[in-house]
């Protein structure tokens, strides 16, 4: 899959300011390699994806372009729902196979598979929500939404063990990202026709397939800043609870937050030490830990100087 070099003019400004693609990727072709014929249609230089999807796996895949690639990150702490074909090797009764459903509901323990890319340790994710839709001999069709990074195949042969009679996963299609779902999604032969499009003078299809990041950041809490401290946190301080305005909805201590301006420019992605109404009590050293900021720091020049009320613990003067 080809495409001419360089973007299309129209939509310069929105990969500029950062933009997702959201795929619905077929079987066969790997994540990456997708991500690499998305980064080619439209002709820019860097394009990267969130959540892996093995060859044999369909359905929705993110790519980011620009500043977008920042958010990659945040996007696997949205769980993911999933359709999946399993094929038990023995014929179980229903009432079984739906009792032992429902003990795989909740947290449960998972070992990568051999073929895994990590590290094979035992770690705990959470299976929020499995559902047996139908049920053929001994084929289920089963729909699933867990934790990011959890291994659907390993879910299908621990559910055969327990059933005992053995089990593996035919068929899985990614259907949703937290709130973002397949009918958002599009093959890549639509975005090279929007491309061609573009090319001709009509921007608008391929303008509303790229998203743009606020469908990301709006998804986390804000932490609006005083000005002193959107000015530190661009040049990389971590935030005081003396430079926080208000936040727009609780959250919990090691939550993503974003860190916004008076105004609501979001300017940083930061993590939570504490949680929102527990905040104003932290007296020492920083609230809100930065992990990346998102803007040109050269919009914001800094303040080297203590402005009256700073302590020493927080010498950037974001309080």
């Amino acid at each position: 899959m080809s495409a001419p070099a360089g973007p299309p003019p129209a939509v310069l400004d929105r990969l500029h300011d950062g933009a997702f693609l959201l795929i619905d990727k077929p079987r066969g072709p790997t994540s990456h390699q997708a991500t690499a014929w998305a980064r080619d249609l439209l002709g820019v230089e860097r394009a990267g994806h969130a959540g892996t999807l093995d060859p044999n796996v369909s359905g929705l895949l993110w790519v980011g372009v620009g500043p977008a690639l920042k958010l990659l990150p945040l996007l696997l702490e949205f769980p993911k729902r999933y359709i999946a074909v399993v094929v038990l090797h023995g014929r179980v009764d229903a009432a079984e196979t739906a009792r032992a459903i429902a003990e795989f509901t909740g947290p449960i323990f998972q070992t990568p598979p051999v073929r895994s890319a990590v590290k094979r340790e035992r770690r705990i994710r959470t299976i929020h929500r499995l559902e047996r839709l139908e049920m053929d001999g001994p084929r289920l069709l089963l729909d699933v939404t867990c934790d990011s990074g959890t291994y659907v195949r390993t879910l299908a042969v621990d559910l055969g063990e327990a059933l005992g009679v053995g089990g593996h996963l035919e068929e899985l299609r990614r259907t949703g990202t937290g709130p973002f779902t397949e009918a958002m999604a599009v093959p890549l032969t639509a975005v090279a026709d929007a491309v061609a499009r573009a090319r001709e003078g009509d921007a608008s299809t391929l303008r509303g397939l790229l998203h743009p990041m606020e469908e990301v950041l709006g998804e986390f809490p804000q932490v609006r800043v005083k000005e002193p401290a959107a000015s530190a946190v661009v040049h990389g301080a971590g935030l005081a609870a003396g430079g926080i305005l208000n936040v727009s909805r609780p959250f919990a201590a090691g939550a993503h937050v974003i860190l916004c301006t008076a105004a609501g420019e979001s300017l940083a992605i930061g993590r939570a030490r504490a949680a929102s109404e527990a905040l104003s009590r932290v007296r020492q050293g920083w609230a809100i830990d930065l992990e990346r900021v998102l803007v040109d720091p050269g919009r914001f020049p800094p303040r080297w100087g203590r402005p009256a009320g700073a302590t020493a613990t927080d010498p950037a003067g974001t309080g």
